[in-house]
């Protein structure tokens, strides 16, 4: 199992918008050149994170904008935006475990509980942290000698 680039990438998106914003237009061009990624990549984030309500984006060469203060967007939001879990499930299970074997027709009942409660770890973590939080971050990085 691994999380998608989408993740990260839109992460990044959204601190390229906040921090630039009062220097440029956030094109998807500007922000494929960040990320070094196809501008087509970056214009599906970008409808993802918009139908979410994450940002703002204006045809043509207008740019995108965060549609909410980057206090209020958790990871959780985005990562709910731009990775396809099915069913609200994190984990996917093989399609026919074998009902003859004592572990295959009981994979479920070992795995379900504990792996529900990894996924809800990984998103209380996830809710816990907001784009804010790592936009202080970069900034202390980017400002450091």
């Amino acid at each position: 199992m691994q999380i998608s680039s989408r993740f990260t990438i839109a992460v990044h998106v959204l601190i390229c918008i906040e921090t630039f914003k009062k220097d440029m237009k956030t094109t998807s061009d500007f922000l494929a050149s960040s990320v070094n990624v196809n501008p087509v990549v970056i214009r599906r984030i970008l409808q993802q994170l918009k139908k979410a309500g994450i940002v703002e984006v204006k045809r043509g060469s207008g740019g995108a904008d965060l549609a909410r203060d980057p206090a209020d967007i958790t990871l959780l939001d985005v990562y709910t935006a731009v990775e396809s879990v099915e069913e609200g499930r994190l984990f996917h299970f093989h399609e026919n475990p074998n009902p003859q074997c004592p572990v295959g027709s009981n994979i479920h009942n070992i795995l379900d509980d504990r792996l529900k409660r990894i996924q809800d770890a990984m998103e209380d973590q996830m809710r816990s942290v907001t784009i804010r939080d790592v936009m202080e971050d970069a900034c202390r990085i980017i400002s450091a000698p």
